[in-house]
């Protein structure tokens, strides 16, 4: 194990309202590697990944106990600014979500927020480099005033993950971002998770245990709200130390 995660976690417990989502949960979450999270639907995987950028904040009767530590940084603490946090922790969700706008403003958009730009040039330059980096630019590079809700499903996802790309993130999460695409898709969005972890931090939510064991460093087991087992991704696909863990991967469960 690396010596300093970027996420620790730390006897986690998550509520909607009186219903216990989340128990017990302790997790370190390792910089520039993919950890992925599997388990069957309704086991608290999205709950989790949820917490990590407080995306559940906006839940009524949501309530959260336990440790969230932000490279040493307490996320859940008072003083601590959530606008900063869904900047250094970005997020693509299930379905492709881009803006009804040009490919360009989607990019744009969070540089311009966020004044990370002062110049037209500078703004060209990350909308630019966040399309490479999400392997898009040569195919919209042309069409970069096209609305972006006019791509295919992957492009426009692609999209989503250059405007996520955009504001210099530390983390992307990837809530079943292939659940929605074509195996076409689905092997190029793998393929730019492989590209993207060699400077960022990824956690994925997947369904699909195969994707798991093709893109993740790391893997933990969701069941019932809590997290029976994890580890390195090939101990755990050959090696797993749980009786139930091996009863999920092999069929048997869930």
């Amino acid at each position: 194990m690396e010596a300093n995660p970027v996420f620790r976690v730390r006897n986690l417990n998550f509520y909607y309202g009186k219903f216990l989502a989340l128990s017990k949960i302790e997790m370190d979450i390792q910089p520039r590697r993919v950890t992925a999270l599997i388990g069957p639907s309704g086991c608290g995987k999205s709950t989790f990944l949820r917490c990590l950028n407080r995306m559940n904040d906006t839940i009524p009767g949501a309530r959260l106990e336990g440790q969230i530590l932000l490279n040493g940084q307490d996320i859940y603490a008072r003083e601590f600014n959530v606008t900063a946090l869904r900047q250094r922790v970005g997020m693509v969700f299930q379905k492709p979500n881009p803006f009804p706008q040009s490919v360009y403003d989607n990019v744009a958009f969070g540089p311009r927020v966020l004044g990370l730009a002062r110049r037209r040039a500078e703004l060209d330059e990350i909308v630019e480099r966040s399309l490479r980096a999400a392997a898009l630019w040569d195919e919209v590079k042309d069409q970069l005033k096209q609305n972006a809700l006019g791509f295919s499903l992957g492009q426009q996802q692609r999209i989503c993950i250059a405007r996520a790309i955009a504001v210099r993130p530390e983390v992307i999460l990837f809530d079943e971002s292939t659940s929605a695409l074509d195996p076409i898709a689905t092997g190029q969005i793998e393929d730019l998770i492989a590209e993207l972890k060699r400077d960022y931090t990824i956690v994925i939510v997947t369904h699909n245990m195969q994707q798991a064991g093709r893109v993740s460093d790391f893997t933990g087991l969701f069941w019932l709200g809590e997290l029976v087992e994890f580890g390195p991704t090939e101990q755990i696909f050959t090696r797993p130390q749980k009786e139930l863990t091996d009863a999920y991967l092999t069929g048997k469960m869930g």
